[in-house]
Formats: structure tokens, C-alpha cells, sequence
């Protein structure tokens, strides 16, 4: 069950009919389609549907990750007053590892096998933070890292992404994500690859960074146990549309659409 939520009424994202369509050989596939949503501070916002339901693109949207001249992008996506959808690149870099963060669902292949672990949790400050020194991008580091739950930050500092297992790796995705205490991080599928204790630490993890950082929090998975524990709010997408959106406790309680039904009479039940 998700902890009571210290959410304001004060939106800090606001998506406003967005639409993303691919051209593949000339033949039009939209993954998007119409979707509208505000992501209000402090929020844990969980994004659920099947493979191909458009939860991920919308993600990719929000962080500034897709390729603009591979699709057709249409509506907006607001923060801080600026377009994130349209903006100048030089615009949007500004705001992407720094106030928009992202954690991605494998970070074996998000992490670069030939660089040190803490050089990959220091980007962002080498990017938005150049009037720190060496010494207090290290601390901060080693900070992030050991608030995401790394023992001996200083010895997993200097060691590469095969020298950790996947539950380390993907604690560094959030350090690294975390490590300018962003606005908005974006959780796109982070425990699908983890052992069901370690899942269980990553949502706990991402609860403390919520409530004691005020970060708001976009969480996207398929699997709907845990967006039950972790999640205030839950939007239900499917081709691309929502279909269904409220509270955590109206959707999974009193679901209003046959599709969401679907989807939660498909987690599995335990029989003792």
C-alpha cells in the first residue's frame, strides 16, 4: 500500500493532448494518442498497460529522449513554462539529468562498461554543476550512492558495471539519477530484471526519495502489484490511450473499464 501522499495541488508537470506517431515505410503507427495528465509535486504517478500500450514513449516524451525527426509529435508537454516537446535541444538540455531525471529498466545496457561507477554517477554534476570541484562532486557522489543503498560507496566508486550485481547496477542508475536531487525522476520498468527481494528494496527505496525529498515520481511498469504498494495515483493506458485514471485505491479497488478489470484480475493471487 502506498504511503499517504504529500502531494499539493500545484501541478509540476502538465501534459496537454500529446501525440507521437511514427511514419514506418510511409504507413502512419501512432503510440500516442490525444493523452493528457499533470503530475502534481511530491506525486508518485504509476503508468500501467500491456507491451505497446504507449507507457514507455510517454516516458521517453517526458525526459526528452526521442528522436524528434523520426516522429510526428504533436501537443505539449510543460514544465517550468517551457515546451518540453518543442523547445530548442540547448533549451532542453538544460533540464534533462538535472531537474527531469530518468532510471531505465536495464542498467547493464544504460551504463557504460568502460567507465568507473562514480564518473557515471558524476555526470550530471559535470554537465549542470560546473562550479563544483573534483572533491565536492565526489562527495556529493558518494552521498547519492549511499542514500540509494550502496554499501562501501567508496569501494563500489572505482569499480565497473560487471564488477556489480544487477541490484547494485541498478542502485547506481539511481544515484546517478538522483545525485542533483532532480524535480521529477522517471522510473521506466526499473525491477523488471531483480529478484522479488531486491524489487521489494528498489520500491522502498524510491518511497524514501519521494517522501523525503519531495520528489515527484513517475513510475511506469507492468506489473500492477507494485504500482499498487508504491503509487498515490494510476493512470491505465492502452494503444496509446488512457483508458482509465485515478486514485490508487479507486482503480484497484473499483475499477471502471472491462480492460482494467482484465488487467488486475491477471495479477497473480496467492494460495495458502
Amino acid at each position: 500500500m502506498p504511503t499517504e501522499s504529500a502531494t499539493t495541488e500545484e501541478p509540476i508537470l502538465e501534459i496537454r493532448n500529446l501525440h507521437l506517431e511514427f511514419h514506418d515505410h510511409g504507413r502512419p503507427e501512432v503510440a500516442v494518442e490525444d493523452l493528457s495528465l499533470t503530475l502534481h509535486r511530491a506525486e508518485i504517478l504509476g503508468i500501467v498497460g500491456e507491451s505497446g500500450s504507449g507507457k514507455s514513449m510517454t516516458a521517453l516524451a517526458i525526459a526528452g529522449l526521442l528522436n524528434r525527426h523520426a516522429l510526428d509529435c504533436g501537443g505539449e508537454i510543460l514544465f517550468d513554462g517551457v515546451d518540453l516537446l518543442h523547445c530548442n535541444r540547448s533549451v532542453l538540455r538544460q533540464y534533462q539529468g538535472d531537474e527531469i531525471s530518468m532510471i531505465f529498466q536495464e542498467p547493464m545496457t544504460s551504463l557504460d562498461p568502460l567507465q568507473r561507477i562514480g564518473m557515471q554517477v558524476e555526470e550530471a554534476l559535470r554537465i549542470h554543476h560546473k562550479e563544483l570541484s573534483d572533491v565536492e562532486r565526489k562527495e556529493a557522489a558518494l552521498r547519492a550512492m549511499s542514500s540509494a543503498g550502496l554499501a562501501e560507496p567508496e569501494q563500489v566508486y572505482g569499480l565497473y558495471p560487471h564488477e556489480l550485481s544487477g541490484g547494485m547496477r541498478q542502485r547506481v542508475m539511481i544515484a546517478a539519477a538522483t545525485v542533483s536531487n532532480p524535480q521529477i525522476l522517471i522510473a521506466d520498468e526499473p525491477t523488471t530484471a531483480l529478484d522479488v527481494t531486491t524489487q521489494a528494496q528498489i520500491i522502498t527505496l524510491l518511497r524514501k526519495i519521494n517522501a523525503h525529498n519531495g520528489t515527484a515520481i513517475v513510475f511506469i511498469s507492468h506489473d500492477l502489484s507494485l504500482v499498487r504498494q508504491l503509487c498515490h495515483r494510476v493512470i491505465v493506458m492502452r494503444r496509446g490511450a488512457v483508458v482509465e485514471t485515478g486514485s490508487s485505491d479507486e482503480v484497484f479497488l473499483n475499477p471502471q473499464q472491462a480492460y482494467t478489470k482484465a488487467l488486475i484480475d491477471a495479477i497473480p493471487k496467492v494460495v495458502l
